[in-house]
C-alpha cells in the first residue's frame, strides 16, 4: 500500500499552531525555537507588520492534524536583524536588474544562537520541508530562502537536500568539567590570570551584581533594563529590534529559561546582561548601561556568565556575534553555519563559487586564532 503523500501548509504565525505540537517538535534544549519565544516576539509587535519580518512558518501536518514538522521561517523585507550577512548579494543581485526581497528567512529573529532550522519528529521530513521553502519562493517569485545558524548536526540535512553551506565564526567558552571560575583560570596562562582577576576587581568595585530568574524579574527591571537596550540598539542597529512589551511576555512565558543580571550602583541599575538559559548552553542576548565603567562590560557579558553557567552544570556559553575580544577572555573560535537556497541559476552559481573560498578564509581564520587563545600551551 502506498504512502499518503506528504503536504506541507503555511500558518500565518506562530501563534496560530498548537503550543503541545509545536514544543514537541522543538523539544526542551533550544530557548529561542520553542512557541513561548517566537508567540512573544508575535504578540509584542518585534515581528509583522512594519518591521520587515512576517511570520510564515511551514509545517507538514499527519492524517489527523497533528504536527509532524515545522520550520520557523518570516518573509523578510530587509536584511536585518539577521547576523549572516547578505547585503552584498542583494546589491549584486538588484544591480543584475533582479529584485532580491523578498525572500525567505529561516531563523530565530535577532538571534545570533545556534539552534534546529528543522524541527523534525522523524529525519525523513527534512526534504519535503525543505522543498516546500523552496516551492513557496518559486511560486511567489521570491529569489532565495536562507536558513542562519543552524545547529551543527543539521547542516547536513541541508547539504543533502542541495542547498548551499555558508560558514562564520563566534566565540563560545566550554566548560572542560570546571567546579569554578577559579578552576577555569587554573586552566590559563599565568600572565591571563593575573589580567582577568585585574579586570573583574575593577569592574566589580562599588557596584552589587545581582543575578535575577523568574519571578523575581519584576517590571521595574525590565524597565531598567529597556533603557539599557534602546541605548545599545540606537547605537549599534539604528532603532531596538524589539518591543518594549517582548521583555514583559519573555518574563511571563518564559521566565524560568531566563537570567537577567543587573550591575546596582546604590541600589539603583546602571547596566544590565539579559541571558537566555538552555538545556546545555546559557545564551548571553542583551547588554547595556547607563555610564561606563571599566571592564563592566566584560564582567556581566562573559565572567558572569561563566559563573552562572558553572554553577548549572552547562556545557558551553554562547555570547552573540562578533568579537574578537572575547578571544582573550576564554571564549574560542567555532564554526557557525548557514545554508542558502537561490532561485536563479547564474547567480546560484555565482554565490556557490564565492561561498567555496569564503569557507576557505574562514578555516585559515580560526586556526590563527585557535593559536591564540589564553590557555597554558602544552
Amino acid at each position: 500500500m502506498s504512502e499518503i503523500p506528504l503536504v506541507a501548509k503555511i500558518a500565518g504565525s506562530v501563534g496560530a499552531l498548537p503550543e503541545d505540537g509545536w514544543n514537541a517538535l522543538a523539544g526542551d534544549d533550544n530557548p529561542f525555537v520553542s512557541y513561548a519565544f517566537l508567540t512573544a516576539l508575535e504578540d509584542s509587535g518585534s515581528v509583522g507588520p512594519g518591521t520587515g519580518w512576517q511570520a510564515t512558518p511551514i509545517i507538514i501536518e499527519g492524517e489527523g492534524g497533528e504536527l509532524l514538522a515545522a520550520m520557523p521561517a518570516y518573509l523578510k523585507g530587509h536584511s536585518q536583524g539577521e547576523y549572516v550577512f547578505d547585503h552584498a548579494w542583494a546589491d549584486a543581485y538588484q544591480r543584475a536588474g533582479g529584485e532580491y526581497y523578498p525572500k525567505l528567512q529561516i531563523a530565530a529573529p535577532f538571534t545570533p544562537a545556534t539552534g534546529p532550522r528543522l524541527l523534525l519528529s522523524d529525519p525523513k521530513y527534512a526534504k519535503p520541508l525543505l522543498r516546500a521553502a523552496e516551492q513557496l519562493c518559486a511560486s511567489n517569485g521570491f529569489s532565495s530562502a536562507h536558513a542562519t545558524f543552524i545547529e551543527p548536526d543539521q547542516i547536513g540535512l541541508f547539504e543533502e537536500a542541495g542547498w548551499m553551506k555558508r560558514s562564520d565564526t563566534q566565540f563560545h567558552w566550554e566548560n572542560r568539567g570546571y567546579g569554578s571560575f577559579d578552576d577555569f583560570l587554573g586552566a590559563l596562562s599565568s600572565r591571563k590570570r593575573k589580567d582577568i582577576r585585574k579586570e573583574r576587581q575593577m569592574a566589580q568595585s562599588g557596584v552589587e551584581i545581582v543575578h535575577l530568574v523568574g519571578d523575581e524579574i519584576r517590571e521595574e527591571h525590565w524597565d531598567a533594563f529597556w533603557e539599557f537596550y534602546q541605548d545599545t540598539g540606537a547605537r549599534k542597529w539604528g532603532r531596538p529590534y524589539l518591543t518594549r512589551e517582548a521583555f514583559t511576555l519573555f518574563g511571563e512565558r518564559m521566565g524560568d529559561q531566563i537570567l537577567l543580571m543587573l550591575a546596582l550602583e546604590d541600589g539603583i541599575p546602571i547596566a544590565g546582561a539579559l541571558n537566555f538559559v538552555g538545556g546545555s548552553a546559557l545564551y548571553g542576548r542583551y547588554w547595556g548601561c547607563s555610564r561606563e565603567k571599566k571592564f563592566l562590560h566584560f564582567e556581566l557579558c562573559y565572567y558572569q556568565a561563566i559563573d552562572a553557567a558553572i554553577a548549572r552544570g552547562l556545557k558551553r556559553v554562547e555570547a552573540g556575534a562578533q568579537g574578537g575580544h572575547k578571544l582573550a577572555r576564554g571564549y574560542e573560535p567555532v564554526t557557525t553555519w548557514s545554508a542558502h537556497w537561490i532561485a536563479d541559476p547564474d547567480f546560484s552559481a555565482a554565490v556557490s563559487d564565492y561561498l567555496l573560498r569564503e569557507r576557505e578564509g574562514v578555516r585559515t581564520d580560526q586556526m590563527f586564532l585557535s593559536q591564540r587563545t589564553p590557555f597554558k600551551k602544552d
